[in-house]
């Protein structure tokens, strides 16, 4: 009689539940079993190994992350298939036009020739993390033979490498994407978790912004006193709207007799609709601001020209309501109000910056003045306060600073001069006495 002792190692009985090993007529050892599968149903796996040991070691692995509740993975396909499949069937319904282009130029020039040929199952944190380096390291001139296109080259076909890097900014950029797409991935059940979120790309310095100092907001607006669009201007600088938002505004948003505006909408140029007003950016900048005296006069005076100028074009006028507009009443579009705003710091002699740039220097004119926070967060529609506060850290260093220097002057008193008067009437001041 045999006893378990004295049968083969390859033919012992297993418990139940712990699958099946045997030997494959290659050579090859497979491990079956059952595991959880999506949706709260069981699958057999099968496992492969050059050895009995390595089989089991596998199939024991998939067991106890059944046993965990994480269930199989059900993907088969490629990285590149699924993002492909993520852009056309749940980016393109939940994300704004504009957005979804980044995403979808962002998945095709960066993350399907880096990953796609990869299986979304077999994908790990070493791939994503090793994927990333040579982003940062390699030149995206040779990488994506932007200099094979050139009329004359001055790269890699010309022997010399101009070592063009991405910035970190957008390698933050292009990981988040990454996890976006595979987050939705583990939601639906083809992956157990999501492996970008396990990689650390760091937290890249925030874009430098070079805003109005006072003197240069005044001289602009002097200088912008005859544009045609001088409340547009005047709006922007003491308010901090940005650019969508204030091509937005429509005159039922505005009550000049209570001197409020209603921030509901954005207008984008879309490669699909052309000119579109879309909801705010956030559910925070949808939001109700205080208008000051100044743009209430200027806002009343630009009403009033509109309405000239909607006479004067007569049956030709397209009216759709909004605040600032063409000549004919259309929509203006941002990239024509971004050269009218270049032409005027050209005329103002200022240095060249961007029209957002406007927006920072609202906040950053309110913060030198000694204006709260959480006042300057609700103007600019920020979702948190601590966006408002790390975009804006530099400021609040320097006023800082200027403090702790106030504090200085009077923690050191005022100098011990000898007494004013020489004949000794007055008695010297004491120091009052502590109890």
């Amino acid at each position: 009689m045999t006893t378990p002792r004295d049968t083969p190692v390859s033919r012992r009985t297993r418990a139940n539940g712990d699958g099946t090993v045997y030997q494959r007529k290659d050579g090859r050892w497979e491990a079956a079993g059952y595991v959880l599968a999506p949706g709260n149903t069981r699958r057999r796996v099968r496992v492969y190994g050059s050895t009995r040991k390595d089989a089991l070691a596998k199939l024991t692995e998939k067991i106890a992350a059944s046993n965990r509740g994480l269930p199989v993975p059900s993907a088969q396909g490629s990285v590149a298939a699924y993002l492909k499949y993520w852009l056309e069937n749940v980016a393109l319904h939940h994300l704004r036009e504009t957005t979804h282009t980044r995403y979808t130029t962002c998945v095709s020039r960066y993350l399907i020739p880096g990953l796609g040929k990869r299986k979304l199952a077999k994908l790990t944190a070493k791939d994503v993390r090793t994927w990333l380096n040579q982003l940062r390291t390699t030149c995206q001139c040779c990488t994506r033979g932007l200099d094979a296109r050139r009329d004359q080259p001055r790269c890699c076909v010309a022997g010399q490498c101009c070592h063009k890097l991405l910035s970190p900014l957008t390698l933050t950029y292009i990981h988040s994407v990454l996890k976006s797409a595979l987050e939705h991935a583990v939601r639906e059940e083809e992956i157990p978790r999501n492996v970008a979120r396990n990689v650390r790309t760091g937290t890249p310095r925030p874009r430098r912004f070079e805003p109005l100092t006072a003197e240069e907001a005044r001289q602009f607006l002097i200088t912008a006193q005859d544009h045609r669009l001088h409340a547009l201007f005047e709006l922007a600088l003491h308010t901090g709207l940005r650019k969508g938002e204030l091509l937005g505004l429509r005159w039922e948003d505005l009550d000049l007799d209570t001197g409020t505006a209603a921030i509901r909408r954005t207008l984008q140029r879309t490669a699909a609709g052309g000119l579109t007003t879309l909801p705010t950016k956030t559910r925070a900048s949808e939001r109700r601001i205080a208008l000051p005296t100044r743009c209430v006069q200027s806002l009343k005076l630009h009403q009033d020209q509109q309405q000239r100028e909607r006479e004067a074009a007569g049956m030709t006028w397209l009216h759709y309501g909004h605040v600032f507009t063409t000549a004919q009443g259309r929509p203006i579009d941002p990239t024509n109000l971004t050269r009218a705003f270049i032409t005027l710091l050209r005329k103002a002699g200022l240095r060249r910056i961007r029209f957002h740039d406007f927006r920072h220097s609202t906040a950053t004119l309110l913060l030198e003045q000694g204006v709260e926070l959480v006042v300057i967060k609700e103007l600019l529609g920020h979702a948190h306060i601590g966006v408002t506060a790390t975009v804006y850290a530099h400021v609040r260093i320097r006023l800082q600073r200027d403090a702790i220097d106030t504090l200085s002057t009077a923690l050191d008193g005022p100098t011990i001069a000898e007494t004013a008067n020489g004949d000794g009437d007055e008695a010297p001041p004491c120091a009052a006495l502590v109890r």
